[in-house]
């Protein structure tokens, strides 16, 4: 189910509704009922599979917690061995099989291997990292096991952030679940404030823009290198619209109940560095990654060039996670080069910055780190929404020719041959959704918002709320377009 859908605007004030007038002992169950219906709005014989891996995780949890020595571990590895190959044949089978498949027809083997027509479960790889953790966690002594099959099964499928995070630890969600949640309004009011605000960032910003990033990245070659470059600055806000709006929808609608999920992006575009940008950015999963694999392979406990090895891995990793297809491993690589290069040059950079008289103007330097960080991005996101490596390549080639092209602007005073694909019905509106988000952020910044609202009078609130109301309805894109995140 979309929370951009009219079936969504139907169920969750019927699910929160129900939720508040059962007693305390029967609402873990009408979530985890509620959740089954959200989770099976999509393909119902999948929740199969998420009942396979919930049953499978419960156990081995049980079984870590009560086994001593290496018998721990060994429940450990089969529990993340199940849950890894659960992945691995629903999203990465065909992947592998592919490149088989073509290294055989480069090196003339007479073989095919078959390919299967599986749709990949919705969530997949979110579900799947929240249950590892639980494992995890509880292997490490952080966490007791869960020994209410229903409490665990609701933890794993709670529907506001079962099928794009945040990825929540078993200890900051699993015992809330036993606690009684009464009404607030406080919460009330926070979790709509966010809902709306995320549908906004979804249909108003991100689903706009995308009317003007898919033309462009569908057909790559057809376009100029300045058309190119707007899609990419499009793009990088569209799916951080798209992803934080979900974010902000899931973290709401769970407030409204009474549970505080994790803060999962942070103005990530502000950052100065590409590790600020990684802690502002997916925090959940950046966060995830770092105690679970990087943490795991010696983290920055190890020599230099291990540890540049483990940053590059555990991004390589990353990339892989977000899709089977080599433009996001190329990604994650990318990101991961970024990082290491930061280290090992971190020291020149300085001395540079500084001999050039940059760190006697404090807001310079972090404006041209900021920007720095910005382009960087972009250049990335390049490969994570080109259709494929090829044509990342050529949109990356393609940039070099925008300076020559704003020339020939500047001396035929003629854009025509640039290509925009709707000027002024989407470029421009475009930038401008671009600058009202940025200004929002830095109104944020300034304000704790929170307590800003809570403390403004009632018709200045519900002013604010009318014109979100009326930005929804007047500007919104419907076209039940789904999150980007979703085929993650």
């Amino acid at each position: 189910m979309l929370f951009n859908s009219f079936e969504f605007l139907l169920f969750f004030p019927i699910v929160t509704a129900v939720y508040f007038l059962l007693p305390h002992k029967f609402r873990w169950f009408h979530l985890l009922v509620a959740s089954c219906i959200f989770y099976m709005y999509f393909i119902p014989i999948y929740i199969l599979v998420l009942f396979l891996t919930i049953i499978i995780d419960y156990v081995a949890g049980i079984m870590i917690e009560n086994a001593q020595g290496a018998r721990r571990k060994w429940f450990l590895v089969m529990s993340i061995f199940a849950n890894v190959g659960v992945l691995a044949v629903f999203k990465y089978y065909n992947f592998f099989i592919d490149n088989i498949n073509e290294l055989f027809h480069i090196t003339n083997i007479n073989a095919h291997l078959p390919i299967w027509n599986i749709i990949l479960p919705i969530g997949l790889s979110f579900h799947t990292f929240q249950a590892m953790s639980y494992t995890i966690e509880v292997y490490r002594g952080h966490q007791k096991a869960e020994r209410d099959l229903g409490i665990y099964a609701l933890y794993v499928m709670f529907y506001p952030q079962l099928v794009a995070g945040p990825i929540e630890r078993p200890q900051n969600l699993l015992p809330h679940f036993h606690e009684k949640q009464d009404f607030k309004y406080e919460n009330a009011a926070i979790g709509f404030r966010l809902m709306m605000w995320g549908m906004i960032k979804k249909v108003v910003i991100a689903d706009r823009l995308a009317l003007t990033t898919d033309p462009i990245f569908r057909e790559p070659h057809h376009h100029s290198g300045t058309a190119l470059a707007i899609a990419t600055i499009f793009f990088a806000f569209q799916i951080f619209c798209d992803f934080s709006g979900y974010s902000d929808i899931a973290t709401g609608a769970a407030r409204v109940m009474g549970f505080k999920l994790m803060t999962n992006f942070n103005k990530p575009y502000h950052s100065r560095s590409i590790s600020e940008f990684w802690k502002r950015w997916h925090i959940s999963l950046s966060t995830w990654f770092k105690d679970y694999l990087y943490i795991s392979l010696g983290g920055n406990r190890v020599s230099v060039p291990r540890m540049y090895f483990n940053l590059f891995f555990v991004f390589m990793v990353s990339g892989f996670w977000h899709g089977a297809n080599w433009t996001f491993i190329a990604w994650g690589a990318l990101h991961g080069f970024y990082l290491v290069f930061a280290l090992f040059t971190k020291s020149a950079r300085e001395k540079a910055a500084k001999s050039l008289g940059i760190t006697k103007n404090p807001a310079l330097n972090n404006t041209l780190n900021v920007i720095t960080t910005f382009v960087l991005v972009n250049v990335a996101w390049v490969f994570f929404r080109a259709t494929n490596i090829h044509d990342a390549v050529y949109i990356i080639k393609k940039f070099a020719s925008i300076p020559e092209e704003l020339l020939r602007v500047v001396s035929t005073h003629h854009i025509a041959f640039l290509n925009l694909p709707g000027l002024f019905n989407a470029i421009i509106p475009g930038f401008a959704l671009i600058a009202f988000l940025e200004l929002a952020h830095i109104v944020q910044d300034k304000y704790d918002l929170e307590h800003t609202f809570s403390n403004r009078p009632t018709y200045v609130r519900w002013g604010l709320y009318f014109a979100g109301q009326a930005a929804l309805f007047f500007f919104g894109v419907y076209q039940d377009q789904q999150f980007i995140y979703f085929q993650f």
